[in-house]
């Protein structure tokens, strides 16, 4: 497969390579990029290494089974280990997760970042990030859904919140004029939503900078307790390894997400003082209603998330209507064989929504030699009634547009065909390890404090104690966000690519 020039993938490499360059940035996600980007533009010899390939728009179809093979890590199926264990999926391919996610960009909410600022953070205030935040907005074209691409599950979600009084706001999305064919997660057919993989990885590229694709990196390098580089491996189709190659860069950005970040680091043999690497992961516990009405709803018309339920935000509940393609959809529903075949035949006919929980458990990613990171995750007894909550209402929205029947995501529910009913099956306690979780945001296990006593890395993303190493992505929140976090990875990407422009004569990059 052809690419931009820069692009390096595993098949154009016959032998080991070894490289220099200024900065070496592992991942090319919302904040490898973006930083990748930044640093090339100012003249900063840059290479980014990714371990996913290089898939571009025309290769996106509605194919979702090609998709989990092609640009989720595991095939989309990461597990927090807990009771209940919560599903987790992560992006794996050039542009990252946000060549799979929903296009929802909100900024951090500004209670978020005042409590961010009392835990050792600086320059974090809803002020002083406003121009960044600005700049990601006009960068990837933030802004609200042409009315026209908004699908009828959508509307029947809109419709019974304002049935019921409830708040709910359009989604701003990162998008240009998205044509609405919920193909978000399988990635975008027509370039309209603007990912990594059509704006900062090409604007990277068109700026100097290179870009290894297939390539996995196994550890970070040292000399003399500053970082050298990284090392890391091509692989071949089917996993095989293949040539190895070497970066040798005087600054390391790692910029793998809340999962990969922390197990490089620690396979690099890199501790933080603070003893907190791979610890304080914190992720937004989601739960999925399944909804049948007597209309036609189509659902993959229409674009994915058009609107947000607001009215419990204070609680941390947001809730959402989404469509699965069928693939997915049949690998969650609570049925098999004759039974399951009889629930997808009403496919055209069902609204998939859920609810959005903040969360406030602190999870751990551990990396095992020879298994890699294990992730760790038990939801506690207020967030699990939180979660009840979020499905009752859910449901109770759902009912309110009109459903006829509704199946709920815990263990040997029977479907439910009122609130009356829903109301009689709660009367009895849920069992917490009944829940059906999951979620796509996960944060915080190399947290930021100025304090190296509190946090992995600085306010800017530097980490305590190794000269010339970084981090942009997620795992710096230093708790959870409660909204989608890709603008904030941005901003904050944006804001501290600023901070080592200005001081690169101190690492000499």
């Amino acid at each position: 497969m052809t690419g931009p020039a820069g692009l390096t993938q595993q098949g154009d490499i016959t032998g080991n390579l070894d490289v220099e360059c200024g900065v070496v940035i592992v991942g090319s996600g919302a904040g490898g990029a973006t930083m990748a980007a930044e640093l090339a533009g100012a003249g900063i010899d840059v290479v980014m290494v990714e371990e996913g390939g290089y898939h571009p728009t025309g290769s996106f179809t509605a194919d979702s089974t090609r998709a989990l093979r092609t640009l989720y890590r595991d095939g989309g199926g990461g597990i927090a280990a807990g009771r209940p264990p919560v599903l987790f999926a992560e992006g794996r391919c050039v542009g990252g997760s946000t060549v799979v996610n929903g296009g929802m960009a909100w900024r951090a909410p500004p209670q978020v970042l005042d409590r961010w600022a009392t835990r050792g953070v600086t320059g974090i205030s809803e002020r002083e990030l406003e121009p960044y935040f600005a700049r990601a907005e006009a960068r990837l074209s933030v802004g609200l859904q042409d009315p026209e691409t908004i699908g009828r599950d959508s509307r029947l979600l809109q419709a019974g919140a304002g049935a019921k009084g409830w708040a709910i706001v359009p989604n701003r999305r990162n998008q240009l004029h998205c044509a609405g064919s919920n193909n978000c997660n399988s990635g975008c057919p027509t370039g309209a939503k603007r990912s990594m993989l059509v704006t900062s990885v090409p604007r990277a590229l068109s700026r100097g900078a290179r870009l290894f694709a297939d390539c996995r990196v196994e550890r970070v390098t040292r000399s003399d307790g500053a970082v050298t580089g990284v090392r890391g491996r091509f692989v071949r189709p089917g996993g095989r390894p293949g040539p190895r190659l070497t970066v040798r860069a005087r600054a390391v950005i790692v910029a793998g997400g809340a999962v990969q970040t922390p197990a490089l680091l620690a396979r690099s043999g890199l501790g933080s003082a603070s003893g907190q690497l791979g610890r304080n992961l914190y992720l937004h516990p989601n739960a999925m209603v399944i909804a049948y009405f007597d209309e036609d709803v189509t659902g993959w018309h229409g674009v994915h998330q058009a609107f947000q339920i607001r009215e419990f935000a204070a609680e941390g509940i947001l809730l959402t209507a989404n469509n699965l393609p069928p693939p997915m959809l049949a690998g969650v529903m609570p049925a098999h064989g004759r039974e399951l075949g009889e629930l997808m035949a009403g496919y055209n006919r069902i609204v998939t929504a859920g609810c959005v929980v903040t969360g406030s458990t602190a999870g751990r990613v551990r990396t095992v030699p020879g298994l890699g990171p294990l992730v760790f995750y038990q939801i506690s007894d207020h967030d699990a009634a939180c979660v009840l909550r979020g499905v009752t209402l859910t449901a109770e929205v759902l009912f309110a547009a009109g459903a006829r029947r509704v199946l709920l995501p815990f263990d040997g529910a029977p479907a439910v065909h009122s609130m009356d009913e829903l109301r009689g099956l709660l009367a009895r306690p849920v069992a917490k390890r009944s829940l059906g979780l999951f979620t796509v945001h996960l944060m915080g296990t190399a947290r930021m404090s100025d304090d190296p006593r509190r946090g992995v890395t600085s306010s800017v993303g530097e980490f305590h104690g190794v000269p010339g190493l970084f981090v942009t992505d997620a795992s710096l929140f230093p708790g959870p966000i409660g909204i989608n976090p890709m603008e904030t990875i941005i901003a904050l990407a944006l804001r501290n690519a600023e901070r080592l422009i200005e001081r690169r004569g101190c690492h000499g990059v």
